[in-house]
């Protein structure tokens, strides 16, 4: 029959997929490639539908509209206890980081000459805030460095950035919860992802202009010039009020011993922290038991009263194991807690989130104003962020707390994005109000760490919000969240990459020296730009390229695709987890067989 168009003979009829996998399959069922055809329609971005598989309002009876009442109070309680706990446990696993890594922060932050390298500085500040888990005590530490003298206001720009950088792990591993199921995990890992892209592309654009132009320390410097700035009360500590009865039930930290080990005064004391204020007590004559030798000052001769130390009363008050060993229990125990609160929040939010529920929060979230004011939406949407963020004096608690909303699809990346921004102007904000109530010694320095970390927040907004184009950090957390879809373990190798590997590298790398530096990171870096430029133009604008670079098709299989790391990680790792998904499988499998290949018009 010819061809309608050229009136040559028609190409012969393409061989059916669908035909051709339930062949393999056996056909039993509902077809498995009907859902590899509707993976394929269908945006994996796109909210899904949540449906209530439940009977209406109006069909149940009397007892079962109380038992339904009843159960949604169970599951409301259920979730508040799990977020409770959740957020307790993310105190525990601070403390337990930094009891285990304490000395080390004390030494990372002792070499002077490494400080004065830009980019030693920023892996410095993201380290330590993987370390010590909190961009809270990382910034408390630069600013008792400032204060004493130790790091200069130009130094500690680099490492405010750092800080800013590695806060972001913290909802990275909150999304591996998820990873059970695909279209889950895509959503959760690509919202966590996405907040620390913009923390990435923030300090690498500025690192560079403040170290050349230092315009975050000038603008600090000149906000701090025209206020007349005097000591004020302490921030709202709504959250840790809530968290800390039961916290300090646990462990508690002698924040000075902290400090002391980072700005050089280290002592071979415990961090645990073992007295808890006086009180007057009276004897009659000396005891044997205190002294310079114990450590605890004595009372009085003849009965005459004086103060005495109160012991803490928290389970690891008198151990006598070391600080890594109690740092190691509490680190097992904080993160078994963690992860089994974020697989309960996740089950109660699919169990609560149905039908007109799911249809009514979504809605009131991802909803937009009117045009043409819908560009206001956004900026609302960082308000909240900034707002929550300042109430609950923790961006990593809220950043935790939307990450599982991502995930079962009730707030869209779109609309997580400024939300995320927001909580990272939020918490600077209440680093500002803290450091407004340092000492006067402290207050110039603290106020002005406080702003440079409030500004590059600021300057971020202004980079990769303002231009919707600009916007980069969504398209590249869908491009990470479509890989992990596919290859879980590439979460893992992100995590390890871009917080732990790369981060140690160049840390590696300046103790060598600037020059060792640049010469090896110089290169490396105009290379990725060049594979970022060539890779732009391929799916663009392939015309403008030579044709041997239009497509990677000449590299190395390892080098232009994840198929054969994906084979040696299962071999590595021959479990379920790290397995692609099953619809995936197919769908590669069906596009490996050489008669559909063959079949379709390329």
């Amino acid at each position: 029959m010819p061809h309608p168009l050229t009136g040559g003979p028609a190409p012969p009829a393409p061989l059916d997929t669908v035909g051709l996998v339930d062949q393999r399959l056996g056909n039993t069922g509902i077809s498995g490639s009907a859902s590899i055809l509707e993976d394929r329609d269908m945006d994996p971005w796109a909210l899904p539908q949540l449906k209530d598989p439940g009977q209406a309002w109006r069909e149940l009876s009397a007892a079962g509209r109380a038992l339904r009442v009843l159960t949604g109070f169970l599951k409301a309680c259920g979730l508040l206890g799990g977020l409770y706990l959740f957020i307790c446990s993310l105190d525990i696993l601070s403390s337990a980081f930094q009891l285990l890594g304490s000395k080390v922060t004390g030494d990372i932050f002792k070499d002077n000459v490494v400080l004065s390298n830009p980019v030693a500085g920023l892996v410095i500040g993201v380290l330590v805030t993987v370390l010590v888990q909190s961009s809270s005590t990382s910034s408390s530490i630069v600013v008792s460095m400032v204060a004493s003298k130790l790091l200069t206001v130009q130094a500690s720009v680099p490492i405010i950035m750092g800080v800013n950088v590695g806060t972001s792990i913290t909802s990275t591993l909150v999304s591996m919860a998820q990873s059970g199921d695909r279209d889950e995990f895509r959503r959760a890992f690509g919202g966590s992802a996405v907040h620390g892209i913009f923390n990435w592309l923030t300090a690498l654009v500025l690192l560079p202009l403040e170290s050349a132009a230092a315009p975050l320390e000038r603008l600090s410097a000149l906000m701090l010039g025209a206020a007349n700035l005097q000591p004020g009360g302490h921030a709202p500590d709504i959250l840790k009020v809530l968290t800390r009865p039961l916290t300090h039930l646990i462990v508690q930290l002698d924040a000075d011993v902290l400090m002391g080990s980072a700005t050089g005064n280290a002592t071979n004391r415990s961090l645990i922290k073992r007295w808890c204020g006086t009180r007057e007590q009276t004897a009659a004559g000396n005891s044997s038991h205190c002294g310079a030798a114990a450590g605890v000052p004595c009372p009085g001769k003849n009965g005459s009263a004086s103060e005495g130390p109160v012991p803490c009363r928290h389970l690891f008050a008198g151990t006598a194991l070391a600080d890594l060993a109690v740092g190691l229990i509490l680190l097992a125990a904080s993160l078994l807690v963690l992860c089994s609160c974020l697989v309960l929040i996740v089950k109660l939010l699919n169990s609560t989130l149905r039908g007109r529920v799911a249809q009514a929060v979504r809605t009131v979230i991802n909803a937009d104003f009117p045009s043409p004011f819908g560009w206001l939406s956004g900026y609302l949407a960082m308000l909240v962020g900034a707002g929550l963020t300042f109430v609950l004096q923790s961006s990593s608690v809220f950043t935790a707390a939307i990450v599982p909303l991502i995930g079962v699809g009730v707030i869209s990346l779109e609309r997580a994005y400024p939300l995320f921004l927001g909580s990272n102007t939020g918490t600077t904000t209440t680093a500002l109000l803290a450091a407004l109530a340092s000492p006067s010694d402290m207050l110039l320095s603290a106020v002005q760490v406080a702003l440079i970390h409030f500004f590059f927040n600021l300057a971020g907004i202004l980079l990769w919000y303002m231009v919707p184009i600009l916007r980069l950090p969504i398209p590249l957390a869908k491009h990470f969240g479509n890989l992990t879809a596919s290859y879980r373990w590439v979460a893992v190798a992100y995590l390890l990459l871009c917080f732990l590997v790369l981060p140690l590298a160049a840390f590696g790398l300046s103790l060598a020296g600037g020059t060792v530096l640049a010469a090896v990171g110089a290169p490396l870096v105009v290379l990725l730009l060049l594979f970022a430029l060539v890779t732009v133009l391929q799916r663009h604008r392939p015309a403008w390229l030579p044709r041997r670079l239009r497509s990677w098709a000449w590299l190395p299989l390892w080098l232009r695709s994840l198929e054969p790391w994906d084979l040696l990680v299962r071999r590595c790792c021959p479990c379920k987890a790290c397995s692609p998904p099953q619809a995936a499988a197919k769908e590669a499998h069906c596009y490996e067989n050489p008669q559909v290949l063959a079949s379709q018009q390329l």
